[in-house]
C-alpha cells in the first residue's frame, strides 16, 4: 500500500525556513474559511470545478508514495488551464511574510504540476492566488503563468529535498511492520474478555467502522485496544493511530503499554503531545518571538533536530522531546508537533481532534482513511465536548482594563481605551434591549448577533495592538480578555439548532453564553476524519445514550464485556432506609453516619465515601468524626495542588489495615483514574444517586432532549449522575484477588429506574431494609471472604 503525503504537508516541510513566529491570533476558523471558500467558488463560471482532487505517485527507495491534495478551483476551457488557491486570514496581503507567500505559491505550483501531468496536451498553466482578508473582506488576486518545464523542475527539486525524509519514513515503516508481524500479546495469557475485545477492535479497523465498548475495570482496556490496532497497522490497514485521552494519568498508561510491547520487540515511533503552556521552557515565558532563542531560526535547525531525534529514539515522551529540543535550541511544543508527522502512534488530549479552535490542522484538515482513533474514558467526552463548543464573555473585566489602560507618559493607551469603551457600549445597548428593571436572565435560540460584530472589531484592533507591545500587566490582562473575545466570536461560526444563548444580568454586569447543548454532530464530523474509531470506557451504560450523545447513533457498533473478576468478591448493598434528597438530608444524617460506621467497623481497613457536593460532604464528615473520633479521616478539598492530591493518595497507598476513611466528591479527581488494590481500599460508599445540582444550563439540556426524544431528565441529570456513581464504585476491585463492599446509600438506587442501569457484574446486588440487616450482611460477607496479602495478577494496562 502506497504511503499518502499531503501537498500542504510536503510543501510546508520542505520550504519553511527562518524563524518560528506564533501565528497571529486570527478570527478565522476552519469552518469560516470553508464558508469563504464556498462563497468565492460559487461566483466562478460554469467551466469552473471546485475542490478538485489531484495526485501523482512517486517511487523512491523501492516504495511508492502518493502525493495528493484538493485544489480549491480548476478552470479548463479553450483559453487554457487555470488553478486557483484560496487563502484567508486577518492580515493585509501586503503584510504577509515572504516565507508565507513562498508556502502559498508552493502549494499552487504543485497543483499546477499535477494538472499538467494529467493533461499531457497542455504546456502551461495559469496559477492564481486569491487572498481574502477576513477583517475587511478585501480580495487580492495575483497570477503567474508557468510552463511545464518550470513546474517539472520545481516538483523535482521539492521531491529531491524530501527524498531523505521519504526514505526515512519507508525505512521506519518497514522496520515497524517487520517488528509487528511476530509480536505476541505481551502477557502470558489473555484475561477474561481481553481476547474478545482485541478481536472486536481488529474487526472494527478492518471494516472501517465505529465501535463503542464498555469494558469493566480490570479488563485491561489500554493493551486490549492498542495491541490489535498495532497488529492492524502491521498489515497496512491503517498508517497512523491516535490514542485520545482526557487525563495525563491515562496518557501514562498508554505510554506504559507501548513500552511493554517495545520490550517484546516492537519498533514503533510513538509520541505524547503535551499542552503548549506546560512544555514550553521557563526561559521562553514573557519573550517576544523575535527575542526567543528557541524560535529565532527555528526552521533552520528543525531538520537536524528531527534527524537526531528519529535516529535515536522510538518513544517520544515529554522528557525526550524536551531533551532534544534543548540540545538543538528549538521550541519543544512546535518540535513535538513537527516530530508527530513521523510517528505511528500519537498519544494526546481529546482537544487535538475534537476542539474546533486547537485541533491538529496538519492531520485533520481533510478526511484520511490512514488514520484511526482510540478514544479512552469516552464518558468524559460528553461534558468536555460541550465545553469545547461553548463560549461565554462578560463586560465585568472592562472596568479593570480601562483602569490599567489609563494613559501615562510611559505607555499611552488612548486607542485601547476607545476600543474597550466601544465594547462596553455594545454590552450596554444589548442589556437595555433585553432586560426590564427586575429581569436577570434571558435565553434565546438565536446567536448574539448584536454583540458579535462589536467583538470582531475589538479583536481586529487588539490583534494589531499586541504586535507593538512589550510584556506588562496591561498586556497580560488585555490578552486574557482578547482570548475570551476571540473564542466567543469563533464559536459563533458553529452556532446552529443545537445552541441556545443565555444572557445573565447581575450586579450591573452582563454575561453572554453561547451554549452547545448537543455536540454530537460536531463529534461525528471529527471522528469521520479517520477510517474509524473505538470509543471505550469502564462505564458506557446505557450504550444507546452514549452512542447518541457522542455522535455514533446511526453508524456504530456496540460491545459490552463482562467483568473479569468473580462476582462473589464484591458485595453491592443498596439501602432502602436512607433518603438523601435535599429536603430529607438533615432527617437522615444519623442513619447515614450509622451506616458508614457499620461499613468501616465491619473490617479494619481503608474506605472511600463519595458525595454529590462539598457542602454535603462536610456535613456528614463533621457528624462522622464526632461519632468516631478514634478513626482517621481525610477529605478532598475544592482546590488541591498536585502535591496535595498526591499526599491524599499516599495515605491510601500504605498497604496495611489501619482504619482510614476518605471523604470525596462524585465526579471529582478521586472518583476515577486512581488504582488502589488489595488492602489499600476495601470499601466504597456512595451517598445519593449523584444527580448534578439543578441549574439553569442543565435545565436547558433537559429541555433540548425532551424535545428531541422525550428523555430530557435522563440525558441531563440521571445518566451523567449514574456515570459518576459507577466511576466512583470502580475504584474498588482492581485485580483478581481484591475483595470489598460497595454501599449505595439512597433508596432511589433500589427503584427500577436505577437498577435497570446497573452493569451486569452488579446483578447480585442486595437490598438492605434496616441498619441491623446491614451490619449482619457486612459481617457475613467478610466472614465468607478471605483477602490475600499479596496481589499476584498482571497489570491492568
Amino acid at each position: 500500500m502506497a504511503t499518502k503525503i499531503g501537498i500542504r504537508q510536503l510543501v510546508e516541510f520542505v520550504l519553511r525556513q527562518g524563524d518560528l513566529n506564533d501565528v497571529k491570533n486570527s478570527q478565522n476558523t476552519a469552518l469560516a474559511g470553508a464558508k469563504i471558500h464556498r462563497q468565492l467558488q460559487s461566483t466562478r463560471g460554469s467551466d469552473y470545478a471546485s475542490e478538485v482532487y489531484l495526485k501523482t505517485t512517486v517511487t523512491m527507495n523501492n516504495a511508492d508514495y502518493i502525493i495528493s491534495g484538493r485544489a480549491d478551483g480548476l478552470q479548463l476551457n479553450a483559453d487554457g488551464a487555470l488553478i486557483e488557491e484560496i487563502k484567508t486570514s486577518d492580515q493585509d496581503f501586503t503584510d504577509l511574510s515572504t516565507n508565507t507567500l513562498t508556502l502559498y505559491w508552493g502549494q499552487v505550483k504543485v497543483y499546477g504540476y499535477l494538472l499538467l501531468q494529467a493533461h499531457p496536451d497542455l504546456d502551461q498553466v495559469t496559477l492564481q492566488l486569491t487572498y481574502f482578508q477576513v477583517s475587511t473582506e478585501k480580495i487580492t488576486k495575483t497570477q503567474k503563468v508557468l510552463h511545464r518545464a518550470e513546474l517539472d523542475q520545481f516538483f523535482k527539486d521539492l521531491i529531491t529535498e524530501y527524498e531523505y525524509w521519504l526514505t526515512l519514513r519507508a525505512d521506519l515503516r518497514h522496520r515497524r511492520n517487520t517488528s509487528i508481524e511476530p509480536l505476541a500479546f505481551p502477557f502470558p495469557a489473555f484475561r477474561t474478555g481481553q481476547r474478545e475485545l482485541a478481536a472486536a477492535v481488529y474487526k472494527t479497523i478492518r471494516l472501517q467502522k465505529r465501535l463503542f465498548v464498555e469494558a469493566p475495570t480490570g479488563t485491561g482496556k489500554t493493551i486490549s485496544t492498542l495491541f490489535p490496532a498495532i497488529k492492524a497497522m502491521g498489515q497496512d490497514l491503517i498508517e497512523r493511530l491516535f490514542y485520545l485521552t482526557a487525563k495525563q494519568s491515562t496518557r501514562r498508561v498508554a505510554e506504559e503499554a507501548v513500552a511493554l510491547m517495545a520490550n517484546k520487540g516492537l519498533r514503533l515511533k510513538s509520541i505524547t503531545l503535551t499542552a503548549k503552556d506546560q512544555i514550553r521552557f521557563a526561559e521562553e515565558q514573557d519573550l517576544l518571538p523575535e527575542e526567543n532563542p528557541f524560535m529565532v531560526g527555528y526552521y533552520d535547525r528543525l531538520k537536524p533536530a528531527l534527524k537526531d531525534l528519529l535516529t535515536h529514539e522510538d518513544q517520544l515522551t515529554r522528557p525526550v522531546i524536551e531533551q532534544y529540543a534543548r540540545k538543538h535550541t528549538v521550541d519543544p511544543f512546535e518540535f513535538s508537533l513537527d516530530a508527530s508527522l513521523f510517528c505511528d502512534l500519537v498519544i494526546c488530549d481529546y482537544n487535538y481532534l475534537f476542539d474546533p479552535l486547537v485541533y491538529l490542522q496538519r492531520f485533520f484538515s481533510e478526511d484520511d482513511d490512514d488514520n484511526f482513533f482510540l478514544v479512552d474514558e469516552a464518558h468524559n467526552l460528553v461534558s468536555r465536548s460541550r465545553a469545547m463548543y461553548s463560549a461565554e464573555i462578560s463586560d465585568q473585566p472592562i472596568a479593570g482594563l480601562l483602569k490599567l489602560a489609563k494613559p501615562d507618559q510611559t505607555q499611552p493607551s488612548d486607542d485601547l481605551q476607545q476600543a474597550l469603551k466601544k465594547v462596553r457600549r455594545g454590552f450596554t445597548r444589548l442589556t437595555k434591549s433585553l432586560f426590564e428593571e427586575d429581569a436577570t436572565e434571558q435565553v434565546l435560540p438565536d446567536p448574539p448577533e448584536r454583540l458579535l460584530p462589536v467583538l470582531r472589531k475589538f479583536n481586529e484592533f487588539v490583534t494589531d495592538w499586541l504586535t507593538t507591545q512589550k510584556p506588562s500587566p496591561l498586556v497580560d490582562a488585555v490578552r486574557d480578555y482578547f482570548f475570551a473575545s476571540l473564542t466567543f466570536v469563533k464559536i459563533g461560526d458553529w452556532y446552529d439548532g443545537s445552541y441556545q444563548t443565555r444572557y445573565v444580568y447581575t450586579e450591573h454586569h452582563l454575561t453572554v453564553k453561547q451554549l452547545c447543548l448537543d455536540p454530537s454532530d460536531f463529534l461525528h464530523r471529527s471522528l469521520s476524519l479517520g477510517a474509524g474509531a473505538v470509543l471505550f470506557s469502564a462505564t458506557l451504560s446505557p450504550m444507546s445514550y452514549y452512542q447518541r450523545v457522542l455522535g455514533g447513533e446511526a453508524n456504530s457498533l456496540a460491545y459490552q464485556l463482562p467483568s473479569p473478576f468473580p462476582p462473589k468478591h464484591q458485595a453491592i448493598l443498596v439501602t432502602r432506609y436512607v433518603q438523601t434528597t435535599y429536603h430529607q438530608r438533615a432527617h437522615n444524617l444519623d442513619r447515614i453516619v450509622a451506616s458508614l460506621s457499620a461499613l468501616v467497623t465491619g473490617k479494619r481497613g481503608h474506605y472511600l465515601v463519595f458525595f454529590p457536593s462539598y457542602g454535603y460532604l462536610h456535613q456528614v464528615q463533621a457528624a462522622f468524626t464526632q461519632a468516631h473520633p478514634e478513626l482517621t479521616t481525610v477529605a478532598q478539598a475544592p482546590t488541591m495542588a498536585a502535591a496535595e492530591r498526591q499526599a491524599f493518595l499516599d495515605r491510601f497507598n500504605i498497604d496495611d489495615d489501619q482504619p482510614l476513611v476518605g471523604f470525596c466528591v462524585l465526579g471529582g479527581i478521586f472518583s476515577e483514574g486512581i488504582d488502589l488494590r488489595g488492602r489499600r481500599l476495601i470499601g466504597v460508599a456512595i451517598v445519593s444517586v449523584g444527580l448534578p445540582g439543578i441549574n439553569a444550563e442543565t435545565n436547558l439540556i433537559r429541555d433540548y432532549y425532551d424535545h428531541q426524544n422525550g428523555q430530557g431528565f435522563a440525558y441531563a441529570y440521571q445518566l451523567p449522575g449514574m456515570n459518576n456513581v459507577l466511576q466512583a464504585a470502580g475504584r474498588l476491585i482492581r485485580s483478581q484477588t481484591d475483595t470489598g463492599i460497595i454501599l449505595l446509600l439512597d433508596q432511589r438506587f433500589a427503584s427500577r429506574r436505577y437498577t435497570a442501569l446497573f452493569p451486569p457484574h452488579w446483578q447480585y446486588y442486595q437490598t438492605i431494609e434496616s441498619l441491623p440487616q446491614l451490619t449482619a450482611t457486612i459481617a457475613n460477607f467478610w466472614h465468607q471472604t478471605e483477602v490475600p496479602d499479596e496481589n499476584q495478577t498482571h497489570e491492568t494496562t
